[in-house]
């Protein structure tokens, strides 16, 4: 009976694990990519997945979303994580509701594989928006141009 109980609770575990990073991923695609088409949500999708499968990143989604610097309280340091909308001092509360459903949609989506084979931005783990320049652009290699962001990857 033991036995069950405890294959029981680590169910409950992992669908609670993939609940959250199903979240993560929503919010990352909601924040950054709410106002673009299909294509820019899932190549923002794409990028959070590829820093994930690269060691100089967490390895889960909600590590790679919420990576940043933090005060020794647990908040983040303003305007100092990987994703600006974390970061930036105002509520990540969803609030456009269809937005919202269609990036947790999404996120469901490619979390469960749909998207699994198709590659849109060629393994870029960084972007930003086509109305900045930041620093660290002179050092990845330009990919593509996505509605309003531009995509990186790694100079070999």
């Amino acid at each position: 009976m033991k036995y069950w109980v405890i294959l029981f609770l680590l169910l409950i575990a992992c669908f609670k694990a993939k609940a959250d990073e199903v979240e993560c991923l929503a919010l990352n695609i909601y924040h950054e990519a709410r106002n673009q088409p299909l294509v820019g949500k899932l190549a923002i999708a794409e990028v959070t997945l590829n820093r994930v499968k690269d060691d100089r990143f967490p390895n889960n989604i909600c590590g790679v979303v919420y990576q940043g610097y933090y005060y020794s309280n647990n908040n983040p340091i303003k305007h100092k994580c990987q994703f600006s909308w974390w970061c930036d001092g105002k509520s990540d509360r969803p609030r456009d509701k269809k937005a919202w459903e269609e990036s947790m949609r999404l996120a469901l989506y490619v979390q469960n594989g749909l998207f699994e084979n198709i590659e849109i931005v060629n393994g870029s783990t960084h972007y930003h928006a086509i109305y900045v320049s930041p620093y660290w652009t002179k050092m990845k290699k330009k990919v593509k141009v996505i509605a309003d962001h531009v995509f990186y990857v790694w100079e070999k």
